[in-house]
């Protein structure tokens, strides 16, 4: 998982109202490149022997520092928020366990069974997730078009799923499936827990709770499940696989997506964002060798119109002043 996403991406209040010049979609379009080969650099990593808990703790290890740099320097430049007290910080380090930790987790743990083009498509289906918790549990509104848009996004799935299935057998791909499907879910949920505490401490504040709170149960789960001297023991390739995953497919995007949110609006984000799926479809079969199908492409198709038509109809229906929006990573 990813990392994951970052609530530090934030768009700026006056980015909808000033002109969108290229290099905002440029940004935008490579921050979406580089997202997308999160799974392509986990998929190496697993075929030199490393398991899905050594690599998560690499990945943040090597990444919270960064971020855990920038909260700090934006409490020295900016002073201590009035609202950061205990509960807040508690309620951000749990928001982080979930968000980073557990989602990341379940992510790494799916791309052990199904392919990185399939994963990242599943990702792709967490706003839709967002309005139905929304619903559920914080009365937000629900509409309707989001049936239809599940609808639609689901067909696309069920079409990759049966390729997958095909070549994974149903056990291994069904295990993915959920795996990646609960690391959605519970990004969702993290959406929707932290927009509050979010406008509450800022954003740079509250990553760096966050990920170090990740980052410390990453590094737990490493020292209870395996042994910390084990480190020392992987090769120097999987090292520099780590360390791409750290800043190519972690850090590196989130800047260049936060710098594109100050250049174009949410909206052009959200739908320059939906070459994320393709191009893991393009980096999978240059890079691991995948055979692309046109079952690939027309359930990505699919998973595409889903899930981008109701993201830019509902960025378009939330005022500039909205509380910030986060990206997936």
């Amino acid at each position: 998982m990813p990392p994951a996403a970052d609530p530090d991406v934030v768009p700026d209040v006056a980015a909808a109202r000033m002109p969108a010049p290229l290099s905002g979609y440029a940004l935008a379009a490579l921050g979406a490149i580089f997202f997308s080969s999160k799974g392509i650099i986990i998929k190496f990593a697993y075929a030199e022997g490393v398991d899905a808990e050594t690599l998560l703790a690499l990945r943040m290890g090597l990444s919270v520092p960064i971020y855990v740099a920038i909260g700090l320097l934006s409490v020295w430049r900016e002073g201590r928020p009035a609202a950061l007290d205990g509960r807040m910080v508690a309620a951000s380090l749990a928001i982080g366990l979930l968000g980073y930790w557990f989602a990341s987790y379940a992510d790494f743990l799916g791309l052990v069974y199904i392919s990185a083009p399939f994963e990242r498509l599943i990702l792709f289906t967490y706003p839709l997730f967002t309005v139905l918790l929304g619903a559920a549990f914080f009365r937000q509104p629900f509409r309707l078009k989001a049936l239809g848009a599940f609808a639609v996004a689901y067909c696309g799935l069920a079409l990759v799923f049966s390729k997958d299935m095909r070549a994974a057998g149903l056990e291994a791909t069904s295990a993915g499936t959920m795996l990646v499907l609960a690391s959605a879910v519970a990004f969702a949920l993290y959406q929707l827990l932290a927009k509050g505490r979010i406008a509450a401490i800022g954003p740079k504040l509250f990553t760096c709770l966050a990920m170090s709170a990740a980052a410390f149960g990453a590094l737990l789960q490493f020292a209870l499940t395996r042994d910390v001297g084990s480190l020392g023991q992987l090769s120097e390739r999987v090292w520099m696989l780590a360390i791409l995953l750290a800043i190519v497919g972690t850090v590196l995007p989130s800047f260049l997506l936060s710098a594109a949110l100050h250049r174009i609006s949410a909206q052009a984000n959200a739908a320059i964002g939906t070459v994320s799926p393709i191009a893991t479809l393009v980096l999978a079969a240059l890079f691991l060798g995948e055979r692309v199908t046109a079952v690939d492409f027309v359930g990505a198709a699919l998973v595409l119109a889903g899930v981008g038509w109701f993201t830019v109809s509902e960025q378009r229906r939330v005022s500039p002043r909205a509380a910030p929006a986060t990206a997936r990573s």
